[in-house]
């Protein structure tokens, strides 16, 4: 428990340190605190908020720095989400305008990382094996391989590449995306594998099991759906950051989160249940073990069902009295668009 000198005194000293990037002595807190204390007692105090862990002397240094216990203290005091400037919120309103809702997930995540200038980050909505093609077809690339080419309701091009034991003629790739394109279309892929097996059994049988594995493989690839589900922008951000880039350990784990995005994705999915503005701090459980690094992310949603999360990753000491609003109302806005997007084009994912 702190008194509300205690208190003041730290919230004033990350507040300080956020803005300078400098260890706070007890002579510049006393001038940016505005408290009628004198230099002993203000020591007194820090040496107690140093013994609680909510702030560390780093190296020799005289003054001190918040720890993650510290700046979680501090987001938890402030967490009220303000106005955003009317500026960034027009540019954000003005560039998330109706479009595919995969073009509009990249905006917001370019957006986000643009306004923040560190990383943007976005899970991409949640599609539950209901994808579905408005077009397939079928390329011989060799005897043994055969590229399908899966053009999206949207109208985005995905390539699979399918290894097969024994060659197919020219017009047995036409009959099985003939078919395919005339029965199929616009079916969730899911429900496809529920009857494709039952309806092919009058035709070839090559051409059935051609036609079961181009609709397994895009349900099926694990790897794909990963790279698909995550979407990062604005990496290059970070190496302007002096606390990263000063310590190339923490910025080479930084980098490995990006790299491993299941353990993102695990944090961004944990986000979606929060109610609105939810924040990692690095090193203060092991959610994200290692410190220097935060994370600010908000549940986005399509008529009112939460189907994505999009966030900022950036410093600890970053300032999230402006982070906070820019997650949160990026969200809003990608909201309110996706949501009448969906209404006026009935757009499946």
């Amino acid at each position: 428990m702190l008194d509300d000198r205690a208190k003041k005194l730290l919230l004033s000293l990350i507040a300080q340190y956020i803005g300078q990037g400098q260890p706070v002595a007890s002579k510049a807190l006393i001038e940016h605190a505005g408290l009628e204390l004198s230099s002993a007692t203000v020591r007194n105090v820090m040496a107690d908020l140093e013994r609680m862990g909510l702030i560390v002397s780093p190296h020799t240094s005289a003054g001190r720095v918040p720890t993650p216990q510290g700046y979680r203290f501090f987001v938890d005091a402030m967490m009220t989400v303000g106005q955003y400037s009317s500026v960034e919120d027009d540019l954000l309103q003005a560039q998330l305008q109706p479009d595919t809702p995969q073009r509009l997930v990249a905006t917001a995540a370019s957006l986000l990382s643009q306004v923040s200038q560190f990383a943007g980050v976005i899970s991409t909505p949640k599609r539950s094996g209901q994808q579905v093609f408005r077009q397939i077809e079928f390329l011989s690339l060799s005897t043994q391989r055969i590229l399908v080419i899966v053009i999206t309701p949207d109208g985005d091009v995905q390539n699979r590449l399918l290894h097969v034991a024994e060659p197919y003629s020219a017009s047995q790739l036409v009959e099985a995306a003939n078919y395919l394109n005339s029965h199929y279309a616009g079916i969730p892929l899911s429900q496809i594998q529920k009857t494709i097996k039952q309806e092919l059994s009058h035709l070839q049988q090559r051409v059935a099991d051609l036609m079961q594995a181009a609709i397994s493989q895009p349900v099926q690839d694990a790897t794909t759906q990963l790279e698909d589900a995550l979407i990062v922008k604005g990496e290059r951000h970070l190496l302007n950051v002096n606390e990263l880039t000063s310590d190339m350990n923490r910025l080479r784990q930084t980098f490995h989160l990006f790299d491993e995005k299941t353990r993102l994705l695990q944090l961004l999915e944990q986000a979606s249940t929060a109610d609105g503005v939810q924040i990692f701090i690095g090193g203060e459980s092991d959610v994200l073990p290692f410190d220097g690094v935060s994370i600010i992310s908000a549940p986005y949603s399509e008529n009112n069902q939460i189907i994505g999360t999009l966030g900022v990753i950036g410093p600890s000491r970053m300032a999230y009295d402006k982070m906070i609003p820019l997650v949160n109302v990026t969200a809003q806005i990608l909201s309110r668009v996706l949501s009448h997007t969906s209404t006026t084009t009935n757009i499946e994912y």
